[in-house]
């Protein structure tokens, strides 16, 4: 055996044995768990940060003198600055807890809102979760502003010529998920995001299927809003973040209204505080936003480089796989992927779910349906899909228990 490839298994075992749901069977099979691009699963040590504070640091933050306090508050605010790392965002003040990209995006929405006016115009994609639409669309049907898509082309890439047919001066902003999180399709953010400042608008990025995946660097990027969910990338659900420029977000109003995100408060008005507490009102999910920082400090212990590769590798051997069955059916087969394949059985009658169901049975865990995105299942004329996404603990014979399963379904439906 190559020793390389010896220690590739090696280390694959030792970052399966972090992930105690692993050892489950699920109708009398070892688990093999492909819906990452829904929510991961937990390593020991985010489970043990959880545990760790609850059991030793519970308290309410900014707003105590006593030691409990103290201790959270410094926790949460490490794990903002873990984050600002993580991104390269250039100040931590840039960074601010929410409860996960669909709360991210529509802070920017409804705090835009202000902003706005009826020859306004706001651009999106055809291939956009539906959190990534329905804020523009709200805020577009309150402020009178325009709502454009680029489209989708046949092969599941965006149509990005016509991204200069839609810019124009009217246009306020540009928001775009980095990574399809229903068809894995690696958008050209990069294009976009040139495109867009020429003609002087904003770029917001959705990257809750990328972070996870792909390393960010938002200085480079130059995007001037990003947002990204913790529970697709180890962490707990309900915690996630936006990172915006501070000189933007500082234009922008206030989301929600309540304590820790006031200056002062007088019966007839208020005065709001220095970024990022202006966007933070209440009490923050403490527990979830420091274990942020905590899967954050286990994505780093591997390095986001080899999670890509290695991740990369299991992709391209399940589009290669699938590809080789003549009733299978593969979005995007030919384009850039990421975490994540599509496809469907071509043979009459079968829903998705007919075909996750099977796979369940085996022990597999796919997505199943629309995916949030039912403009991209209308575009493609199918009601959904089956959608395998992977993470840096899947293995290439998990992937053939899945074309095994697949194969089995195609005799089972055909």
């Amino acid at each position: 055996m190559n020793p390389n490839k010896e220690q590739t298994l090696l280390n694959i075992q030792k970052i399966r044995s972090e992930f105690p749901i692993l050892n489950r069977k699920v109708n009398g099979n070892p688990l093999v768990y492909f819906d990452n691009a829904a929510s991961s699963q937990k390593p020991r040590i985010v489970l043990d940060a959880i545990d760790e504070y609850y059991k030793n640091h519970n308290a309410n933050v900014h707003r105590g003198i006593h030691t409990l306090s103290q201790e959270a508050t410094v926790m949460m605010e490490n794990s903002r600055e873990k984050i600002r790392n993580f991104i390269n965002a250039k100040e931590a003040c840039e960074v601010i807890f929410t409860r996960g990209t669909t709360e991210s995006i529509n802070l920017v929405a409804y705090s835009m809102e202000p902003l706005l006016k009826p020859e306004d115009e706001i651009i999106i994609t055809e291939i956009e979760h539906h959190s990534n639409i329905v804020p523009w669309q709200i805020v577009c049907k309150r402020t009178g502003a325009k709502l454009k898509y680029i489209p989708l082309k046949d092969d599941c890439t965006l149509d990005i010529e016509k991204l200069d047919e839609l810019l124009n001066e009217n246009t306020k902003l540009v928001a775009v998920n980095q990574v399809s999180n229903a068809l894995g399709v690696v958008n050209p953010i990069d294009v976009i995001i040139e495109k867009a400042h020429k003609a002087g608008a904003w770029v917001l990025i959705d990257a809750a299927q990328s972070a996870p995946h792909i390393a960010i660097d938002v200085q480079k990027m130059d995007c001037d809003f990003l947002a990204f969910s913790g529970h697709k990338m180890y962490a707990p659900t309900g915690v996630g973040m936006l990172y915006g420029k501070q000189e933007i977000l500082n234009q922008l109003a206030p989301f929600h209204g309540g304590g820790e995100m006031i200056k002062e408060v007088w019966m007839d008005h208020s005065t709001y505080e220095r970024l990022p507490f202006k966007f933070e009102a209440g009490t923050p999910n403490i527990e979830a936003n420091i274990v942020l920082g905590t899967a954050i400090d286990f994505i780093d212990s591997i390095g986001m480089d080899v999670i890509h590769q290695h991740e990369h590798e299991i992709l391209e051997y399940t589009r290669k796989r699938l590809l080789e069955l003549d009733e299978v059916i593969v979005y995007g087969k030919d384009a850039e992927l990421s975490g994540a394949v599509s496809f469907n059985l071509n043979l009459p009658g079968v829903h998705p779910s007919d075909v996750g169901m099977i796979l369940d049975k085996k022990g597999i865990a796919v997505r199943t349906g629309h995916h949030c995105t039912q403009p991209i299942m209308r575009r493609l004329g199918v009601k959904g899909t089956v959608r395998a996404s992977f993470t840096v603990f899947n293995t290439t014979e998990e992937v053939d228990r899945l074309i095994d399963a697949v194969k089995l379904s195609i005799r089972m439906l055909g």
